[in-house]
């Protein structure tokens, strides 16, 4: 069984840490029926499964399709023999066998995860929100938002997802990267205009 990162009354989260880039797997798991989900086959698809055992995993659902987010997936897909959850807007290794629009609600036993698409970082990348957990993938970090390399344009579209869908969020809902640590959107959100200032 894997060491639960977070453990409520509202939702278990697994946070399994893989591969050189310290890219973060999540599991959301329902605390009364075990049923999950599991977000970004990143890499060591057999550390993932390990950290993963006991919950019964019903989807696998990716952030966006960058290649540190998965290279494990097709492994995942073929061992769990469970859909693959994604935004069009991305390509993938494998088929996506459902596509995720803004909105989309995703059922795991007695819960459910909305669906934030985010682009900025990449076209389809998306965030999910369950209660007061928000997994988002390379969109925000401890610090600001993901990459965008340079392109303004780009700087420009993710800075108003973060200000319009994710700081419109309670400032207590945790907030799990893709990357690295967590933080809240209460911790990030006063940081918003330093981060339009310096450009990155």
């Amino acid at each position: 069984m894997g060491i639960h990162h977070y453990e409520g009354d509202d939702l278990i989260v697994r946070k399994i840490r893989v591969g050189g880039m310290e890219n973060n797997v999540y599991v959301l798991e329902c605390p009364e029926t075990h049923e999950a989900l599991l977000v970004d086959g990143c890499f060591e698809a057999s550390t993932i499964l390990e950290q993963a055992a006991g919950a019964n995993i019903v989807g696998i659902v990716q952030t966006h399709g960058h290649f540190d987010h998965v290279q494990a997936l097709a492994e995942l897909k073929e061992k769990l023999n469970v859909p693959v959850y994604a935004h069009a807007g991305e390509d993938y290794p494998v088929d996506i066998d459902i596509e995720l629009h803004e909105g989309d609600t995703l059922s795991f036993g007695n819960r459910e995860a909305k669906v934030i698409h985010t682009p900025g970082h990449t076209p389809g990348g998306v965030c999910l929100l369950a209660g007061d957990h928000l997994i988002s993938g390379d969109t925000l970090f401890p610090g600001g938002p993901g990459n965008t390399w340079g392109d303004a344009e780009a700087f420009s579209t993710i800075i108003e997802q973060i200000s319009s869908k994710l700081f419109t969020l309670p400032d207590e809902v945790r907030v799990y990267p893709g990357h690295g640590d967590d933080t809240t959107i209460g911790a990030e959100k006063p940081h918003l205009q330093e981060w339009i200032e310096r450009g990155w």
